[in-house]
């Protein structure tokens, strides 16, 4: 429940619309809902972890038809939930960090009922905490890129999806440009990348506007880019742009 609360409150944090204190809105709030669902997601995983290792040293009776019956409705109400989100889980990470929160108790829930029919079939007590080990390295595993993705894109990283050193090419590629400096391609939300870059016109008959026509085509087309602010300059302003030779050149 709480990785749902955390990416409905992202979500609609996300279309708040801009203001004169927030130009870019809270779209941010989607990449921090993501972090948030892998966290509580490694957290947990790591307290299932460390008690299964405590059980697994006094292993206990469990109530068996009991688990099973719960865990089964368990099973029902998250995959059902899970598979909700199972269309945008690829296209949007704060939906991807629902998903893998109601499959990840979806998935605790089935190695519950397992665990239970093994116990009731075998009388193994230890079979308990063994598969709560088993899930818990299984969901880590699944988790692990949600959490690195959305760490990097909560620090303006490029998006994994978008290739720097292919934009910088076809942006070079482009009729009329001598060249490109300070590129920068960040995330927006999870479903939005922004760029901004400056281009260098390659002589006074170039088009200024067609150049910005064919930049801003080029990136929607091939890279999904669609809140792009490109600034056109000649080469002979350029070789004194403050941004050519600072940090933020590229």
């Amino acid at each position: 429940m709480a990785g749902l609360v955390l990416a409905w409150g992202g979500a609609l944090a996300g279309r708040l619309r801009p203001d004169a204190r927030h130009t870019y809105g809270w779209q941010r709030a989607s990449i921090l809902a993501a972090f948030l669902n892998a966290l509580l997601l490694l957290v947990a995983m790591g307290s299932l972890a460390w008690e299964a290792i405590g059980r697994l040293g006094t292993p206990e009776a469990t109530e068996g038809w009991t688990i099973i019956a719960v865990a089964s409705v368990g099973i029902a109400v998250n995959t059902a939930t899970a598979l909700l989100f199972m269309r945008g889980r690829k296209g949007d990470l704060n939906i991807r960090g629902a998903f893998l929160h109601m499959a990840a108790d979806a998935l605790v829930s089935l190695g519950v009922v397992l665990g239970g029919a093994l116990y009731l079939w075998q009388g193994w007590a230890w079979i308990d905490p063994v598969m709560s080990l088993a899930i818990a390295v299984v969901i880590v595993a699944g988790t692990w890129d949600l959490f690195r993705q959305s760490l990097h894109m909560l620090f303006d990283g490029v998006p994994d999806q978008v290739d720097l050193a292919r934009v910088r090419q076809r942006l070079l590629g482009l009729p009329g440009v001598a060249d490109v400096h300070d590129l920068h391609v960040w995330a927006m939300g999870t479903s939005q990348t922004a760029l901004t870059a400056h281009l260098v016109l390659s002589g006074a008959g170039a088009d200024s506007d067609a150049v910005l026509e064919a930049a801003e085509h080029a990136l929607h087309e091939h890279f999904e880019i669609r809140h792009v602010t490109l600034q056109v300059e000649s080469a002979a302003y350029a070789r004194h742009c403050a941004l050519r030779t600072g940090a933020g050149c590229s």
